[in-house]
């Protein structure tokens, strides 16, 4: 292993190890520095294992419902262990997976705690506290985030959990308080209701998934509560109290404060970054509010030293991080490269009804002034949702009226997320609705509902 090189990523997750990868392919000598495993928090704490614990408890849902379908099957149970053991050997799995494309790829791994300390070189700290220094031409900081803690909801790992916990907790909880509703808790919320856990899921704001479209939101809070789930909004935690083997959670809902007893609480209230004692301070790079400053290709205020992913300004999604590692080495390499259109990020939330997202709301294209055409599709009415037993949630589609700009799509059912790249494809290409209505869907699918809501919008619709 050499010591000098073209490029040095800090942090092997989605943003990371793919850029060390597009970094390889274009000719430079690449390596890249990490401290825990391969894939970072996305393939090892995020979204890979939890779509798998999600997928158990799918099956176990379908196992229940199996009458539904003609099928009898009795007195099913979760096998909780299990569960987990197959969620923690997918992460494994993808991590190798990881390992292998590293290989491949010809960069290099070099385990420890990576500091920049110019653009031209990294210190690496290892696990016995030895030092090395690496000269390159070039850093990508791609550190990721972690757990948000709030001074009201300490964490401890043991009765007060985030993330990584509540994916391998020893014992199932018998009670669940999950404070905080966005993707992580939202999933985590359906997750443990399906596997028999009393699950209550506290939001301080208005709506559960806050950031997506309100009728959207509604329609995943009337799933939750007819599940079983209680879902408390607009309601703020002031603390928890730890009392032998329970938590008692203390909050305020409007003017009037209340508790709940449980046996785990989950705090999901988002992610802070990873950017403490890395060098930035050192070298002067400069930050706002824990998120680095870079401009349009990622380089920050330091010429050669680059930050992506979930440290800087915009969404802290995988694939976002992927996209912006990519679009920052071909930038470096001299390539000619279009910047990131973050008006057209799709969002996926994989709870059950699945949701997904893209573009702007109806509250937001309206706010920008645009008058609109919104059609919305239910699955009521699709033939394949039927089929499947899958009728909950829609398709909701937002035009300009004067252009045919397609400003939003907003769904929630059955394997929506498979669906919503048509959307973002069709944004990309500056598709217009009576495009969409024109482009012939195969039938029967789920998707045809996107076809369906734009035709609705347009006051075209056939079935419905």
């Amino acid at each position: 292993m050499d010591n000098k090189y073209n490029l040095i990523v800090i942090g092997s997750g989605p943003g990371g190890y793919v850029a060390a990868i597009r970094a390889s392919q274009l000719g430079m000598k690449v390596a890249i520095v990490e401290k825990e495993s391969l894939g970072g928090i996305c393939l090892n704490w995020g979204c890979i294992p939890t779509k798998a614990l999600l997928k158990s408890a799918q099956v176990f849902n379908y196992v229940n419902k199996s009458d539904d379908f003609g099928i009898n099957i009795k007195n099913a149970t979760v096998n909780f262990d299990s569960v987990i053991n197959r969620s923690r050997s997918v992460a494994d799995q993808m991590s190798k997976g990881v390992n292998f494309l590293m290989k491949k790829n010809k960069v290099d791994v070099i385990k420890g705690f990576g500091i920049v300390k110019s653009r031209n070189q990294v210190e690496v700290i290892n696990d016995g506290n030895k030092s090395k220094i690496y000269d390159c031409d070039n850093v990508i900081l791609a550190t990721g985030g972690k757990s948000k803690e709030l001074p009201n909801i300490p964490i401890d790992g043991e009765k007060v959990i985030e993330y990584r916990k509540a994916m391998s907790l020893k014992k199932q909880p018998k009670k669940i308080v999950i404070v905080g509703s966005g993707a992580i808790g939202s999933e985590f919320a359906y997750f443990y209701n399906s596997i028999g856990t009393d699950v209550t899921l506290i939001e301080f704001l208005p709506n559960i998934l806050p950031l997506e479209d309100e009728d959207i939101s509604k329609e995943l809070l009337k799933s939750f509560t007819k599940n079983g789930i209680d879902v408390k909004v607009n309601t703020e935690v002031t603390n928890v109290e730890i009392k032998g083997k329970h938590c008692i959670v203390h909050f305020k809902l409007g003017s009037e404060k209340k508790s709940i007893s449980c046996d785990i609480v989950l705090s999901a209230i988002g992610v802070d970054t990873n950017i403490k004692e890395i060098g930035l301070k050192e070298l002067g790079v400069i930050s706002e509010n824990g998120k680095i400053n870079v401009d349009e290709y990622y380089q920050t205020n330091i010429e050669g030293v680059y930050a992506i992913g979930d440290i800087i300004k915009g969404p802290a999604l995988a694939h976002v991080a992927s996209a912006e590692g990519i679009i920052c080495v071909e930038k470096i390499a001299g390539l000619n490269v279009e910047s990131l259109d973050y008006d057209n990020i799709p969002s996926c939330t994989y709870c059950s009804p699945e949701v997904a997202s893209v573009g702007f709301d109806e509250k937001k294209a309206k706010e920008l002034g645009y008058d609109i055409l919104v059609g919305k599709f239910p699955f009521m009415a699709s033939g394949k949702a039927n089929a499947a037993g899958h009728t909950d949630g829609f398709v909701k589609v937002i035009f300009d009226k004067k252009y045919g700009e397609w400003l939003g799509c907003h769904m929630i059912g059955y394997n929506v997320t498979e669906m919503i790249a048509e959307v973002v494809a069709a944004r990309k290409l500056e598709t217009t609705g009576h495009e969409i209505i024109k482009s012939v869907h195969p039938h029967p699918t789920m998707s045809e509902a996107i076809m369906e809501a734009t035709a609705a919008a347009y006051d075209e619709v056939i079935h419905l």
